[in-house]
């Protein structure tokens, strides 16, 4: 068992700030194969995410603390809809569909999501990186 609770988002929050990314996962699920991938993800802003897309998975995250916008894009690159997440004004979490470009762009220190996503864990491949397919980078 273990308790999601400050002392936890405090230290992956430091390990996050620590790291070059800017970002460091805290993994629930107790392997790669796993057939739910749950973790905490902790993400310092200036962390660079770029628009990409799960084929195989819908993707939710539930916001801890912090602040974090989310951007949606269609398949020519174009920024289709972004959202607000933040829990002082009651928007928590975002479940993203199959398929569906995204990215997120961190607007507080200290941000730390809860992150689920069907397993086993896939890496993105270049397909799956918006923007690279056309040569324009975000």
């Amino acid at each position: 068992m273990k308790i999601i609770n400050t002392e936890l988002l405090n230290e992956v929050t430091e390990k996050a700030q620590e790291n070059s990314r800017l970002r460091m996962n805290y993994n629930f699920h107790t392997s790669l194969d796993s057939k739910a991938q749950r973790l905490l993800n902790a993400l310092e802003p200036g962390t660079e995410i770029p628009a990409h897309r799960h084929l195989n998975t819908r993707e939710t995250y539930v916001l801890l603390r912090g602040k974090l916008k989310v951007m949606f894009y269609n398949d020519d690159c174009e920024l289709t809809e972004t959202m607000i997440l933040d829990p002082k004004t009651g928007d928590f979490g975002i479940d993203i569909p199959k398929g569906q470009w995204h990215s997120i762009e961190v607007l507080e220190t200290g941000t730390v999501i809860f992150e689920v996503k069907d397993g086993p864990y896939s890496p993105l491949s270049k397909d799956d990186i918006l923007c690279l397919k056309s040569g324009i980078m975000q």
